[in-house]
């Protein structure tokens, strides 16, 4: 705090942080708790004989956030695995990602990094199905890959390390960077998975559609069953709410600390003044009954010797040295209460 009252840089600057931080971390809850809550009203949906009837029965035959559960069934050919003998699915996506070790120059430390140089993703069209053969229902899935939670399983992955020289290892380690290796993976969503899906459910003419929905709300095609995924957002939403409860009692905390200086800083200045006024008063009082003459040059502490300190470095001449000893650790003026750091003495010729 300075000597004004107001917060120095360091602390308004730590005040507008710890805000800041707070604010974003409950934008990011409120996002977390709106996912959350508009999951748990979602409306759950079996594949059955009955779904026709129940979007027909809806407004403009659609339900807006919809739950629903199947097996994956290609709708078209399937896509083949590149690696794995009698692998079928509906999305398949290739992955090149290089690994090195890069040389940090602050912590004098090499530090894994990782970079996608390639990267292709293949679908066909798919629906889901009952597990169950037998009702004849199916859901087309649409723009699959815009789902906030794709299930891809890994069907292959295979890291090929790069081959130096000493000359290359040499360079390397002038440049600071060193080459581990290419990692290639397949990813696959296979046909028989079980899916959930949460999006907008549709009846287009004789087709029933699972699509993004319109609202805002994630799009879900996951491998876990709905309450499974409830939970993850749930649990997600209380940790948000955690950090952003943790944050604000440190923002509070800042704030009260601020306040409580500069309350402290005005009721100090109050009590000051209020003991100038005291001194001017009682320097009246005696002036006016003994002439007044007598005690221009008197002590403000003890009314009755005479001023013989400059006090530095606000340069007051308000005490004798007795008072001035007197006064307490830290010294400070009896006027400005600005500190004292040196005292120079007075001399009337």
């Amino acid at each position: 705090m300075e000597g004004s009252g107001r917060p120095s840089a360091a602390q308004a600057a730590l005040l507008a942080a710890s805000t800041a931080i707070t604010a974003l971390l409950y934008s990011v809850y409120r996002q977390k708790a709106r996912v959350a809550r508009g999951l748990e009203s979602a409306r759950r949906v079996q594949l059955d004989g009955d779904l026709r009837s129940v979007l027909l029965e809806a407004p403009g035959r659609c339900v807006p956030y919809a739950v629903i559960e199947g097996v994956v069934r290609s709708v078209k050919e399937t896509l083949s695995s590149q690696f794995v003998e009698n692998c079928k699915g509906v999305v398949q996506r290739l992955t090149l990602q290089e690994h090195k070790m890069v040389w940090n120059r602050t912590t004098h430390l090499w530090n894994d990094y990782e970079k996608i140089i390639h990267q292709r993703t293949n679908t066909t069209p798919f629906e889901l199905v009952p597990a169950e053969d037998g009702a004849g229902v199916t859901v087309r899935v649409v723009k699959p890959l815009e789902a906030a939670e794709l299930s891809l399983e890994t069907v292959y992955e295979k890291f090929h390390p790069s081959v130096q020289s000493f000359t290359d290892v040499i360079g390397h380690y002038i440049s600071g960077e060193r080459p581990k290796g290419i990692q290639e993976t397949e990813q696959m969503l296979k046909v028989g998975t079980a899916l959930t899906g949460v999006g907008e459910l549709v009846l287009d003419n004789a087709t029933i559609k699972l699509q993004p929905p319109k609202q805002g709300m994630p799009y879900y095609l996951s491998a876990v069953d709905f309450d499974s995924l409830l939970q993850k957002q749930e649990s997600s939403a209380r940790f948000w709410k955690i950090l952003t409860v943790v944050f604000g009692a440190a923002t509070c905390a800042v704030l009260f600390f601020l306040l409580r200086k500069q309350y402290r800083h005005h009721r100090e200045r109050q009590h000051l003044k209020q003991m100038q006024e005291e001194f001017r008063q009682a320097q009246e009082r005696l002036m006016n009954a003994e002439g007044g003459d007598t005690l221009k040059n008197a002590c403000v502490v003890c009314l009755s010797s005479t001023k013989s300190c400059v006090f530095l470095e606000c340069g007051h001449v308000c005490s004798c040295h007795e008072c001035y000893q007197a006064l307490p650790e830290p010294k400070k003026c009896p006027i400005c209460r600005q500190g004292i750091s040196r005292v120079v003495p007075l001399y009337n010729s």
